[in-house]
């Protein structure tokens, strides 16, 4: 019965052929695609933080109404296992058969981690399933790593594409003073240009180009989500009284 209602996708002998072509397990200069993004060590302050306030998210996902028979795409897989909390989705969500979890890079030892879930190795901006082939997706701090405005409304638009019911898109947001990725305080609220020149100055070239880093704010999800015509609710999680992450919430059909 599960096969029946597990979602349209491509079969397990045909997704290595079929994704791993246009999905490299390492960027440019030979970094395997979640490294650089690990910035703080596992155990720190900061990675504390990001967990407790992930369980946040988590909580916020859960909450809209997931049913226990219901399935759920997980954009935005890693390979990386340095933290805890680096699949969340996975580690925390009971139900794993009803998960399938897409990335760029190489996840697929979350099929041995967390038995019944299903991992594709395949890009968010490019989903290889049919319309409405899930009933939640879930994508979280996803959005700000695909490039400019229009790869992050285009991937806006493909997590919506295959929902039957609701998809959640997060961000970290901009005005919180400061950037989760780089652990710096206050510089990223200087003009794009402007960061992306100080980080190449103090050597954060990864995260200064645009492809790997483009934050948003509050009124850029707005504007998005409204250039696409959608109907959305837009939550903030708080740290310290200060809005750090940025919830787009869009439901296809209520919840």
């Amino acid at each position: 019965m599960l096969d029946l209602i597990k979602p349209p996708m491509l079969k397990r002998e045909d997704r290595a052929s079929k994704t791993t072509s246009h999905a490299p397990d390492r960027k440019p200069g030979g970094a395997r695609v979640s490294a650089q993004y690990n910035v703080a060590r596992p155990g720190s302050l900061p990675m504390r933080i990001a967990g407790y306030q992930r369980r946040k998210v988590f909580d916020a996902f859960t909450g809209l109404g997931i049913a226990t028979r219901d399935t759920i795409l997980d954009i935005g897989a890693t390979s990386d296992q340095s933290y805890d909390h680096s699949n969340y989705l996975a580690a925390w969500y009971p139900h794993k058969d009803r998960i399938t979890a897409v990335g760029i890079d190489d996840a697929s030892h979350l099929e041995k981690l967390y038995p019944g879930l299903t991992f594709i190795r395949a890009n968010g901006l490019a989903l290889p399933f049919q319309d409405k082939s899930f009933d939640y997706v879930h994508a979280a701090a996803v959005i700000e790593h695909v490039g400019n405005r229009s790869a992050q409304t285009h991937l806006i638009r493909e997590a919506i594409r295959v929902a039957r019911k609701c998809a959640l898109i997060t961000t970290p947001n901009r005005w919180f003073p400061v950037e989760f990725h780089t652990v710096l305080p206050l510089i990223h609220w200087l003009p794009p240009r402007l960061f992306r020149q100080l980080l190449r100055a103090i050597g954060r070239e990864f995260f200064a180009r645009e492809e790997n880093l483009n934050l948003l704010s509050a009124s850029d999800v707005r504007r998005m989500a409204g250039d696409i015509g959608l109907e959305f609710e837009l939550r903030g999680v708080r740290l310290l009284g200060l809005t750090s992450n940025l919830l787009l919430i869009v439901r296809s059909i209520p919840c």
